[in-house]
């Protein structure tokens, strides 16, 4: 099947599980998740996040894995690696996440999980493993030498995804292969054992990816990302010292003007107004004006999660008690579904 062909399958199959889901939410589970390589953003709530607080409040089943081993995947350090999830999981909570609701854990606390993947393992090749475009991405962006772990890191997101028989999976459309190689594991299990996994459907979301301060996409790694965790200072800061260029007439143009229009966006989005709306409001007045105005809407959006977010730090005793509730809800899942597939393969003794 042409790519584009699979991209089209991929997306009636999305379109059909949406218009299913608007319907009978509490038929689904959610499957989502971050690793813990720094803190989050701006691009990660209007990327996923706030899809994630809308879903689970229609009353899809939602589960959050913080990919703690996933970080070793293309980084030789886990340094900073347990303030990285705390702060994770006030961020999750900050921005609406209900712990009564999700189940928020981490993956190295629960074993079972990743013993999984020994059986799928014996369910995938290793020139499909070799064609997964991320594992190609990240080798080259990584400059390591492919390692065991980047190369079965399609793998382990299906164990992520199938030990608690998610059925959904937010995803961009880059995603898609994993979510196929996933589907394939579960459907080639089920063939040669027994009938255990549900074949997830991704849900390519219609989420906004909002720019980076430089015009590039919201990545901690560019530099060009306000965290949640930010002060409305620190804020203030990264925006006045963004880069726009030498035009002083305010126009929205993504080609040829980067940087005015990625903060033309970043206001657009936490406004709720049209880029080119804000654009002619400010038009002579230049891009001080446009900075001062983006600042303004972005500390104002943030204002409620930053209350909130300095409640929980003042907290972190509760914030223990739900990563480790979490973990303890998790791998009951796990045992159970590690059971299962004992069962099915014939491994109880």
């Amino acid at each position: 099947m042409a790519e584009s062909d699979t991209f089209l399958a991929s997306k009636r199959k999305s379109d059909e599980t949406w218009a299913e889901l608007e319907k009978n939410p509490e038929h689904f589970i959610m499957l989502t998740g971050d690793r813990p390589t720094g803190r989050l953003h701006m691009g990660h709530y209007f990327g996923t996040i706030r899809e994630r607080v809308r879903l689970q409040d229609a009353g899809v089943t939602t589960r959050i894995v913080i990919a703690d081993y996933q970080v070793i995947t293309d980084r030789d350090s886990t340094e900073h690696i347990a303030d990285n999830v705390r702060n994770m999981v006030i961020d999750y909570l900050a921005c609406g996440i209900d712990p009564e609701k999700t189940i928020i854990f981490t993956h190295s606390a629960i074993p079972e999980l990743n013993q999984l993947m020994l059986p799928f393992l014996s369910l995938v090749t290793e020139a499909e493993l070799l064609r997964n475009p991320t594992v190609k991405s990240e080798q080259e962006a990584s400059g390591h030498s492919l390692t065991g772990l980047l190369l079965t890191y399609p793998v382990h997101q299906a164990c992520d995804i199938l030990f608690c028989k998610g059925n959904i999976v937010p995803v961009g459309k880059d995603q898609l292969p994993h979510i196929e190689q996933t589907r394939q594991i579960a459907r080639r299990f089920n063939e040669r054992y027994a009938p255990v996994f549900p074949e997830p459907v991704g849900l390519l979301n219609e989420a906004v990816e909002i720019p980076g301060l430089d015009g590039r996409k919201m990545s901690k790694s560019y530099g060009n990302a306000i965290a949640l965790s930010a002060t409305a200072e620190e804020t203030a800061k990264l925006i006045k010292k963004s880069q726009t260029d030498s035009e002083r007439f305010i126009t929205f143009d993504k080609e040829n003007r980067p940087g005015v229009s990625a903060l033309l966006t970043t206001a657009a989005l936490t406004t709720g107004r049209r880029e080119e709306d804000i654009a002619a409001e400010i038009g002579n007045d230049g891009a001080g004006a446009l900075k001062r105005y983006v600042t303004e809407s972005v500390n104002a959006y943030l204002a409620p999660i930053r209350e909130r977010r300095a409640q929980l730090e003042a907290d972190m005793d509760y914030i223990e008690d739900v990563l480790h509730e979490g973990n303890k809800q998790a791998r009951l899942i796990a045992q159970e579904t590690l059971d299962q597939v004992r069962e099915a393969m014939g491994m109880v003794y």
